[in-house]
């Protein structure tokens, strides 16, 4: 099996090569990075990767519950957007992420090779979906070879995560031999969408037949029904293969969520659906499966204009410029959790959203793209429960 990786992987290494320039140029324009949460004991490392030439630097960012440890970990895979890959923002995914802190777990994300601030370039692999996935293993091998560094992290629980992308690695890694420490896989959606090659949902489904083959540790798999990248058909057959080559698993195959259950994993209100599954499986694996840890309330991750009590803040007849559907949507957002924020342009756009630490940015972007058609420019009208659009 070493030699099965290490041959894709050098056929792969060429086109990093050729791409590391590009890549480090990409790298500097990328966004400013986003505050580290000093609640939830934030921190981001430049984990090392590899030696000389094609070494590279994986930016990687810890969460800790508190305490001193040694703690279980939890680590996540994250998924890759559309576009530059050095242009995808650091995940921080933090629905989940406080769900498996308040058991007690180190939370480790790491961005692989060519993603965000990490150094290096994207390898693809072209239309080569099994030694794409494969690849990216190599960096969360990397992450865990790091972690046996690591003083207060309990390298003897191990669990690994992955959505999408971040999928499809996992259960590549779930084919090699596990490093020691590792109980069990999580596959929240996993694959890749290489609709630019001919057959590349055979290759996806290929691939996880592949990694079945060698897998031996038990994982866990979530898949729903209305997921924008993957139709039922291809995830059952994908998960399908895999157990046909002696890969114990468990598909939870939940139905519809939400408008694309791709993103069910990420938001707040899928927690309810992988949450009571994870449990049973972490409790399956001998690790911690209750809450354990109270963990600071979610909060804005920057601080929220001054209030101007320029109407009331309970009245959504008084939001000017808006038409009925976004009254009743301010009447939906005041029964919201914070932090939220509500935002409007004086061409009657408007959108909302809540439970997020940054609620207010997302809901400038929503209502920005709903003011495209009609023009005009979105400002904050409410977050959480005051009024900041200025007064008349």
């Amino acid at each position: 099996m070493p030699g099965r990786f290490h041959s894709i992987v050098r056929r792969l290494c060429a086109m990093a090569l050729a791409a590391v320039c590009a890549g480090a140029a990409a790298q500097s324009a990328s966004a400013p990075p986003a505050p580290l949460d000093a609640g939830l004991r934030e921190q981001v490392v430049m984990v090392p990767k590899g030696s000389g030439l094609l070494s590279t630097s994986l930016e990687t960012t810890f969460f800790r519950p508190p305490g001193q440890g040694p703690f279980p970990i939890v680590v996540i895979n994250h998924g890759k957007q559309h576009g530059n890959p050095h242009f995808q923002a650091r995940a921080r995914l933090e629905p989940p992420v406080r769900a498996f802190l308040s058991r007690g777990y180190m939370v480790v994300i790491p961005m692989r090779q060519g993603f965000s601030q990490s150094t290096g370039a994207y390898i693809g692999g072209g239309c080569n979906t099994e030694g794409n996935g494969l690849a990216q293993a190599e960096d969360v091998q990397a992450v865990l070879a790091y972690l046996r560094t690591v003083p207060d992290a309990d390298n003897s629980r191990i669990v690994i995560a992955g959505q999408s992308h971040g999928g499809l690695t996992t259960m590549a890694l779930s084919s090699l031999p596990p490093a020691q420490g590792v109980k069990g896989y999580i596959n929240f959606a996993g694959g890749l969408n290489n609709d630019s090659c001919v057959n590349w949902e055979g290759a996806l489904a290929g691939a996880m037949g592949a990694y079945g083959k060698t897998a031996r540790l038990p994982s866990l798999w979530f898949y729903g029904s209305n997921d924008s990248y993957w139709p039922e058909a291809l995830w059952r057959d994908m998960y399908a293969r895999y157990v046909a080559g002696g890969a114990p698993a468990r598909l939870v195959a939940y139905g519809p969520f939400a408008s694309d259950a791709h993103g069910m994993f990420a938001s707040r209100a899928g927690l309810k659906i992988w949450v009571p599954e994870v449990d049973k499986f972490l409790a399956q694996l001998g690790l911690p499966s209750q809450v354990s840890v109270a963990l600071p309330g979610l909060q804005h991750d920057h601080a929220p204009p001054a209030a101007t009590d320029a109407f009331p803040a309970g009245d959504a007849a008084a939001i000017p410029h808006v038409g009925d559907a976004a009254r009743e949507g301010y009447r939906k957002f005041l029964a919201t959790p914070f932090p939220r924020a509500f935002a409007i342009a004086e061409t009657g756009a408007w959108a909302y959203v809540y439970d997020r630490a940054d609620a207010m940015n997302a809901a400038m972007e929503r209502c920005t793209r709903n003011a495209q058609a009609k023009g005009g420019t979105c400002h904050l009208y409410a977050v959480d429960d005051q009024i900041v659009w200025p007064k008349p």
